[in-house]
């Protein structure tokens, strides 16, 4: 890529109530230009040799859902496209799901839902990658399925009920099925808009038990989220 002097970021989102979180002001902080896409939209995606960032944000839906959301097959299809012109990625839950399906990897339901904050774990294949100590600790997470590795993948991070909570496709492609990008508001507008999935299960934790979190822990979480970003971007 040639030298910017302006950053441009792309956010996708595939639901309103799921935006970008604590990677909006860190793109901020490095004077971004921001755009939101809104797949919904029916709006083409832009070329991803344009941008110098993307993040592919979470949703309700299944990425095998492709008869009632005919988008996501556009969506993966243009994956690969970024892939192809090394744009650094991001995905996220949904977005990390779509890219595993981009290349390959094969959704589906994860033995149990996994809502709330749950530690992530890194598996030994993955003890001397310059991002594991990033990824460990505590994350906010709110997911029924999960997904196998795409071919080439490195797995990065574990949690006790879900095994793939991160891997990376090289040193320019991402995928976080937890959310460290959570606020209290945004967390707040999950259990808004998703109450239906909280349901008496160990690894489903209640709307109060996730609001009891001090404001300290997500602070942490998104220093981590930055430092990671940092790595991905070179912003």
């Amino acid at each position: 890529m040639s030298p910017i002097t302006i950053p441009r970021a792309l956010i996708v989102q595939h639901v309103p109530f799921e935006g970008g979180g604590a990677i909006l002001p860190w793109l901020e902080a490095r004077q971004a230009h921001i755009r939101i896409h809104h797949m919904s939209s029916g709006n083409p995606l832009p070329d991803p040799a344009s941008l110098e960032f993307i993040v592919l944000m979470g949703g309700p839906m299944s990425v095998n859902d492709e008869d009632r959301h005919p988008w996501l097959r556009e969506e993966k299809a243009w994956i690969r496209q970024v892939h192809a012109a090394g744009t650094p990625l991001l995905g996220i839950c949904l977005g990390a799901q779509l890219i595993a399906a981009a290349f390959g990897g094969r959704v589906f339901p994860n033995p149990q839902p996994e809502i709330g904050w749950f530690p992530l774990e890194i598996p030994a294949s993955a003890s001397a990658h310059p991002w594991q100590a990033l990824l460990s600790g505590p994350a906010f997470h709110w997911h029924g399925e999960t997904f196998s590795l795409p071919e080439g993948a490195i797995w990065l991070a574990a949690s006790a009920a879900c095994p793939h909570q991160a891997f990376s496709l090289g040193p320019r492609i991402l995928g976080l099925q937890c959310h460290l990008e959570i606020t209290p508001q945004s967390a707040a507008l999950l259990c808004e808009h998703c109450a239906n999935e909280l349901v008496d299960l160990p690894t489903v934790q209640s709307a109060g038990e996730m609001r009891s979190v001090p404001a300290s822990q997500y602070q942490e979480m998104h220093t981590r989220l930055g430092q990671l970003l940092t790595q991905l971007t070179g912003l």
